[in-house]
């Protein structure tokens, strides 16, 4: 696993790089005390992990977290600062951690590990498809971009029924709540399924979508899934869940609430 370190402060950036490189199940540990040039190394290899300093000069930690999930969704960020006020703001992101200063070692061998529990190393999975937080598909690491943002949600239904075969009157059901399925929504709808299957095959990974005449479903063994891998009870995806399940969509309620339950019961 990977971690970079940015904190304008040398001494506390020094000491946090070297604190993160005695962690176990650390490869390698980077620091840096300007933001920009986080966001240049960023761009060349995203790290698994990200502890950022707040109160920074030019960019500070909340825009440079914000800046660095843009590039790379699938960083773990946790904020190291010596102010506590800025903690509503840093949890508005979701973020796996907030540190205040002075770096206590225990602690943030607890708040790493927990911000790292729920990944896999990436040359383990060509596809892996992350649902908790917001819904995202991965290829080598890398972020699937989608032509349509309802390809983008049909792909995250189907995800969501397990493997599960749907027709399309179902699939547009649930993605168009209040429309009539008439046959120019027919149509429309046929249009988003072709952009979905023009996405998948030009990633290479069309072997995740299964579509037979008039029902569809994806084929859960072709990719990992943190989802799949919390309902199979998986120690490390149930740590990793922090109550919001693809955050960006209203029909996962009942699953939402079905995890919350599960927790609870364990």
């Amino acid at each position: 696993m990977k971690i970079m370190c940015v904190d304008d402060e040398e001494l506390i950036l020094n000491l946090t790089v070297s604190m993160c490189r005695e962690l176990p199940g650390i490869d390698e540990v980077t620091g840096f005390d300007s933001a920009a040039e986080a966001i240049k190394a960023v761009k060349k290899e995203p790290p698994d992990l990200a502890i950022l300093d707040i109160d920074m000069p030019e960019i500070n930690g909340i825009k440079l977290a914000a800046r660095i999930k843009e590039i790379h969704p699938d960083t773990s960020i946790i904020f190291l600062t010596g102010y506590s006020q800025y903690a509503v703001e840093a949890f508005e992101m979701h973020v796996s951690g907030y540190l205040l200063k002075p770096v206590n070692r225990d602690r943030l061998a607890e708040e790493v590990k927990y911000a790292l529990s729920g990944k896999t190393e990436k040359s383990d999975q060509h596809i892996v498809v992350k649902t908790f937080g917001e819904f995202d598909v991965f290829v080598d690491g890398k972020v699937v971009s989608f032509a349509r943002s309802k390809s983008k949600e049909l792909l995250a239904y189907l995800v969501d029924r397990q493997g599960g075969s749907v027709t399309r009157a179902e699939a547009f059901s649930t993605l168009y709540e209040d429309s009539f399925y008439d046959r120019p929504m027919q149509k429309q709808f046929d249009v988003i399924v072709r952009s979905l299957k023009d996405t998948l095959t030009q990633y290479d990974i069309g072997g995740i979508l299964d579509i037979q005449r008039g029902s569809m479903r994806v084929v859960p063994e072709t990719f990992e899934c943190d989802f799949y891998r919390f309902m199979a009870g998986d120690t490390d995806a149930i740590n990793s869940y922090r109550g919001e399940y693809m955050s960006s969509y209203s029909w996962v309620d009942l699953t939402e609430g079905y995890m919350t339950s599960k927790l609870e019961d364990m």
